[in-house]
């Protein structure tokens, strides 16, 4: 019963026009309109070195991790250095950004960094994710001190009332050093802003599957076709239907995905970078969130297809306008002014999927991302469980 439910529900899906239009035709023709209208915007275009001021206080100067880390990023000698770092007086780092001579700058104050800017953009971005991954890794370090150091005192190594801080502090350094991530500056190699578009026009495609989950919930609900009436009323199991349409609908996304992924590379000649099987598990896993987001708008809402429809969409969009499609900016100043948007708005979980497997050596940022996109669609598919168990008719 549930593989010949399962052909039915697919082939119904791929006959389907106005469903093929918006899975596997828009994607597509958006994609074809960033690309005649970006590709020569920054043809070629390196990111130039970020010149930006550190207020040069106590608390800086006691800070090794923040001061070895912006050594690195700022080594003249280095030809792929990421900042132009000014050393200054609060005072002096106001005036600087005043003038527009630098980016930002950073300040520690009782410990905790704080990044000052005038406008939003990239390189603001950039440097704000370059503080929180140095913060952040600042946090594993201080943690890691901690079981040195009961380590250390409860085999004799470290006499209790006679720490060597520095020493300890060197001897986690070089324990994780090769677990820091390393923000670099690749971009003479493939770094394009208008691949920031095409990162939401993946979020945009992966979200728009919460059609197929809507159309295949609404396929099998009493009150929304007769498919759904004689579903109600046949002695089969309703788990098995429901979950086979489910199930196609997810395989349909998938292909328009795939089929997304193939032109964009092949024809319109989009570098994603080298770690294809990471970028496919992020597509597969956005397109359960949004096919999930598509099920819980279909039971939750109690109206006729063509306005469910819509508000399907009308939510994708918006939530790849907040991750940046309209504008590439938008991002940060979500990010900047309430955070937790972005927390909870899959397509920003997707892009910043991306922009983690660009900026970072490391993949925690990535896999964050994968979590978060995995709760929601837990969520997700509660609240769509939680519903339908809810539904009852007084007649068919």
């Amino acid at each position: 019963m549930f593989i010949h439910n399962f052909k039915y529900a697919l082939k119904t899906l791929f006959r389907d026009k106005m469903l093929i239009f918006w899975t596997f035709a828009f994607p597509i023709i958006l994609g074809t309109f960033f690309n005649m209208a970006f590709s020569n915007i920054e043809n070629s275009e390196k990111l130039e070195i970020i010149d930006i001021a550190i207020v040069d206080n106590d608390e800086f100067q006691n800070n090794e991790l923040f001061k070895e880390a912006f050594k690195t990023l700022s080594d003249e000698e280095n030809e792929d250095r990421l900042f132009n770092t000014k050393y200054v007086t609060e005072e002096e780092a106001k005036q600087l950004l005043e003038k527009d001579e630098i980016t930002g700058y950073l300040i520690l104050e009782e410990d905790t960094p704080k990044v000052v800017v005038a406008t939003s953009g990239i390189n603001e971005t950039i440097l704000k994710y370059v503080v929180e991954e140095i913060t952040t890794n600042g946090e594993i370090v201080e943690n890691l001190m901690e079981k040195e150091i009961q380590q250390g005192i409860g085999s004799g190594v470290y006499n209790l009332y006679n720490l060597d801080y520095e020493k300890i502090y060197k001897n986690v350094l070089e324990k994780t050093q090769n677990q820091e991530a390393k923000i670099k500056n690749i971009s003479n190699n493939n770094l394009s802003y208008t691949m920031i578009e095409f990162y939401t026009l993946i979020a945009m495609s992966c979200l728009y599957g919460g059609i197929l989950g809507m159309v295949a919930i609404n396929k099998n609900l009493p009150n929304m076709s007769n498919n759904g009436k004689r579903v109600s009323i046949a002695p089969t199991p309703k788990g098995k239907v429901i979950s086979s349409s489910i199930l196609a609908g997810y395989i349909t996304q998938l292909v328009g995905l795939a089929l997304l992924f193939i032109y964009t590379v092949f024809v319109l000649k989009v570098d994603y970078g080298t770690n294809l099987p990471l970028i496919i598990l992020l597509g597969v896993v956005g397109s359960l969130a949004g096919l999930s987001m598509g099920l819980a708008i279909g039971t939750l809402f109690k109206t006729n297809e063509n306005i469910k429809t819509g508000i399907v969409i009308a939510v994708t969009m918006f939530g790849c306008f907040l991750s940046g499609m309209m504008g590439i900016t938008m991002k940060y100043i979500v990010d900047t002014n309430a955070p937790i948007i972005n927390k909870i708005n899959p397509a920003s979980m997707i892009t910043d999927g991306f922009y983690s497997l660009y900026y970072y050596d490391t993949l925690d940022r990535y896999y964050f991302n994968i979590a978060s996109l995995l709760i929601f669609s837990f969520i997700m598919i509660v609240i769509s469980y939680s519903s339908l168990r809810r539904q009852k008719y007084d007649s068919i």
